[in-house]
């Protein structure tokens, strides 16, 4: 007599997008693509900035994109750039004279325009969302990354196929149990959710003591461990340039993260935040994975992953 074998949990996961149109898309359409219920975006789901459109004249805007003096004559050019901008990551903005005065000199007019254009740029994305999965059993699960300013948590809260997930413990399945976390221990960069590598770990532990299982458990955790080669980056100097063109390398992960993993030993460990860190790697029993970002390229990195009781059966990157 054969047993039959259970069924494995088939997830994507995917992270650092960075405000790509492109890659979200893409991320919403990988549920049908790869044949997935879970749906996973590991933070840093914000753009990097606002590009400021400036309309000099009727029918006629300029801006400075990375560097490129661009000019639009009609509606026509005026789409090409906001399309150049949303699927890099910026934000568009067209802008009037006397209003980029006020822009240029008020922080606080600042701020507003670019809460204005994300919460714009994500009420779209769960628009697509809906309409592509509604009805298909299908989810997309979010967390935050150190990236993604406070207010970004408001803005995916009235979804049906969106579960925001930041802090909280969801259930994949019946024996799968997910912690995500998206603050990262303290960068040069001074983002929005960071803290210290003492409080991290208690805001993890604090997560991990409600799991019913950590054996079959996934942590979602933004930053990678230290030391895992999941969180090489190139080496700064004082002023934060590249040391070596970039050809040093350090660890920049969390040793929070290493520490929590090393005592609850969960099945799976999703990481991001290191861009050009992808890769996977074990601590102890636990799986550690990082897809890496391509997002300025529109170019959605991701893990395919099979889990199934207390064993990882398979797992492959992709892109796409």
């Amino acid at each position: 007599m054969f047993l039959k074998k259970s069924k494995p949990t088939k997830i994507y996961f995917a992270t650092d997008i960075h405000g790509s149109e492109k890659c979200w898309r893409k991320l919403v359409n990988a549920g049908m693509v790869y044949e997935v219920d879970n749906i996973i975006l590991g933070g840093d789901i914000t753009g990097k900035g606002t590009l400021i459109i400036l309309e000099e004249r009727p029918n006629h805007w300029v801006t400075d994109f990375l560097g490129q003096e661009m000019a639009a004559e009609d509606e026509d050019g005026l789409a090409v750039i906001k399309n150049r901008a949303h699927n890099t990551g910026f934000y568009p903005y067209v802008i009037q004279p006397d209003e980029f005065a006020e822009y240029k000199s008020s922080t606080d007019f600042r701020n507003q325009v670019f809460k204005k254009v994300v919460g714009e740029t994500i009420m779209t994305w769960l628009e697509f969302a809906d309409k592509k999965l509604t009805g298909t059993g299908k989810r997309i699960i979010i967390t935050a990354g150190n990236d993604d300013p406070l207010f970004l948590d408001e803005f995916f809260q009235n979804s049906d196929v969106i579960v925001w997930a930041e802090r909280k413990l969801i259930w994949l399945d019946e024996k799968h149990q997910m912690l995500n976390e998206g603050y990262s221990n303290p960068t040069p960069w001074n983002t929005h959710r960071e803290i210290g590598e003492d409080e991290l770990y208690s805001v993890l532990k604090a997560q991990a003591e409600l799991i019913e299982d950590t054996g079959n458990a996934v942590f979602n955790i933004h930053v990678p461990p230290y030391g895992s080669k999941l969180d090489d980056a190139p080496q700064l100097d004082k002023i934060l340039r590249p040391v070596d063109g970039g050809q040093t390398l350090v660890s920049v992960g969390s040793t929070a993260v290493k520490r929590i993993i090393e005592e609850y030993q969960p099945l799976l460990g999703l990481h991001g935040h290191i861009h050009e860190s992808k890769g996977s790697t074990y601590i102890g029993r636990t799986l550690c994975l990082n897809p890496g970002s391509a997002y300025g390229e529109g170019v959605l990195m991701g893990y395919l992953i099979n889990l199934d009781d207390n064993k990882i059966r398979s797992y492959q990157p992709v892109q796409g």
